[in-house]
């Protein structure tokens, strides 16, 4: 099967949640990352082809961790194996400059898992 995405995308190792910075809530949990954007499972459908404001806790490989703020576009959803969850593909359109180099850098981390 060929692959079209452009960005590599990097497997999320540890649990990490995002929470929608309007509601205060969390919406889903990172299942991967790439530059130019995220694919999340939900416990919920999104609003397709909406904006979102959504915050993450990204693990650096040094220890620690960096919160990212980001304005997303929701791009696709569809059912996930597990009842009541959605994977859902989200790609950036506001993203600080800073916090590009540090996904470009978490992304292409030595040991990193690639979906």
């Amino acid at each position: 099967m060929n692959d079209y995405r452009r960005a590599k995308r990097r497997k999320a190792s540890q649990h990490v949640d995002v929470l929608d910075t309007m509601t205060e809530q969390v919406i889903g949990r990172l299942s991967n990352l790439s530059e130019t954007g995220m694919l999340l499972i939900l416990q919920s459908p999104p609003v397709n082809d909406a904006l979102y404001q959504l915050r993450l806790r990204l693990p650096l490989e040094e220890g620690g961790d960096r919160v990212l703020d980001v304005g997303a576009h929701e791009l696709w959803s569809d059912e996930a194996a597990a009842p009541g969850q959605v994977w859902s593909g989200f790609r950036f359109i506001d993203l600080a400059p800073g916090d590009a180099e540090l996904i470009r850098n978490w992304v292409e981390a030595p040991g990193s898992q690639y979906v």
